[in-house]
């Protein structure tokens, strides 16, 4: 599971989740590296400075994963940092899935 987190300024909240669900996320879809994704929002956490989600990506290889970083993780990174700009902080992680 390739995991981001995301850290978003409450201003930019719903023009964010937007554009999440309608355009990058079937963007990365597209690539056809994933098989699913899913999209949570982080509870029980301090939301004075913003709100928290993850995005999930699954897929069904290591070599799926590789192949979505080597060839489109670049482009589609910058594409988010030209939209959104310092209003967001993302971490990404790669978790294995053990049952």
């Amino acid at each position: 599971i390739y995991n981001v987190t995301v850290k978003l300024d409450k201003n930019i909240h719903r023009e964010w989740l937007e554009w999440m669900q309608q355009i990058h996320i079937p963007e990365v879809m597209q690539t056809g590296c994933f098989a699913a994704n899913r999209l949570l929002r982080l509870l029980e956490s301090d939301e004075s400075d913003g709100f928290t989600y993850t995005v999930q990506y699954t897929a069904s290889s290591k070599a799926d994963y590789d192949r979505y970083i080597e060839k489109y993780a670049a482009a589609l990174r910058k594409s988010t940092i030209n939209k959104w700009g310092n209003s967001i902080i993302a971490f990404r992680t790669l978790m294995e899935v053990i049952n």
